[in-house]
């Protein structure tokens, strides 16, 4: 499986790079569902580009509704952090009367909790991007490129594919669903196999091996030499009367490479060569044959591992 990887979001770089062009009104929806939803999770890489540089009037109005999702995010912190902070005091107060177990776990979580808090203010405010700020894991937003009427276009994808035609609990029913396995694709994803490919750009994954004494460990691969890899996906257009149309992947995976069969894991995801991106994107569903022949060809790469940070 490939739980997590650290994908490069800013949508710019497949403009730059592959000549694609973005749906400004996919991306303009996912913004507005971003805004009315706070629990959908967007990583910070991805909208960075529209609130440091927007281009066009609707990059603007993109712009303008991140900002306020920014501002209501800062004032729920603030809240809070009131709450937070008065609870600290009144256990404070009650341990200078007498020290109980009670008051001195309740300035313990006060404590972490502020702390926690006054992280993610820091964090809300900042304009400099982490790694962990481009990292995606199920249930986040990633752009991915597809070809829509002849075109390389980047849309926003929620990582997790759910299926067109299948019931929104398939997302509870079948969790492993942001990975499409290679042996697999033409049973339960013949659906999307053929037929609706994407490419994800990425620098590393993470995957969960069996550590020392048996303990889990999160490990870090990272292409060696360095690379951003072209990395083959296929997604899907949810839709239903009455709700809100849902673009969703999940990244297709392979038996692993050596080193990372030694390192504990037994999936890798599966690149693809630049000259196969049309021929990918633009799928023939009678000639299988030749889709498979695309992965076979996935460039040769030696992947280094780390602990995760």
């Amino acid at each position: 499986m490939c739980y997590s990887a650290q994908i490069t979001a800013d949508y710019k770089r497949f403009i730059r790079e592959y000549g694609a062009v973005m749906s400004l009104d996919d991306f303009a929806r996912m913004v507005q569902e971003y805004f009315d939803n706070p629990k959908m999770r967007v990583p910070k890489a991805m909208t960075a580009p529209f609130l440091e540089s927007p281009e066009t009037e609707e990059e603007r109005k993109i712009a303008e509704i991140l900002r306020a999702r920014m501002a209501a995010d800062e004032i729920e912190l603030l809240q809070e952090l009131g709450k937070q902070t008065e609870r600290l005091e009144k256990a404070q107060q009650a341990l200078s009367v007498k020290a109980t177990k009670k008051a001195s776990e309740e300035v313990r979580i006060a404590t972490n909790k502020i702390a926690s808090i006054k992280g993610k203010l820091e964090e809300l405010k900042s304009t400099e991007l982490t790694p962990r700020d481009s990292r995606i894991f199920p249930g986040w937003y990633a752009p991915v490129m597809v070809m829509e009427n002849g075109r390389r276009t980047v849309k926003p994808m929620r990582y997790q594919c759910r299926p067109a035609g299948k019931p929104a609990f398939y997302d509870t029913e079948f969790p492993g669903t942001y990975n499409a396995r290679r042996d697999s694709l033409r049973g339960f994803w013949k659906g999307q196999y053929g037929h609706t490919h994407g490419l994800i750009l990425v620098d590393a994954f993470f995957e969960n091996v069996a550590g020392p004494n048996g303990k889990n460990l999160v490990l870090e691969f990272r292409p060696n030499p360095p690379q951003t890899l072209l990395v083959a996906c296929v997604w899907s257009r949810w839709t239903k009367p009455g709700e809100k149309d849902l673009l969703s992947f999940a990244i297709i995976t392979d038996d692993p490479p050596p080193e990372i069969a030694a390192a504990g894991h037994d999936r890798c995801p599966v690149a693809i060569k630049a000259e196969h991106i049309d021929a990918w994107l633009n799928p023939d569903p009678r000639n299988l044959e030749a889709v498979d022949v695309i992965l076979d060809a996935r460039p040769s790469v030696y992947f280094v591992n780390r602990p995760a940070n």
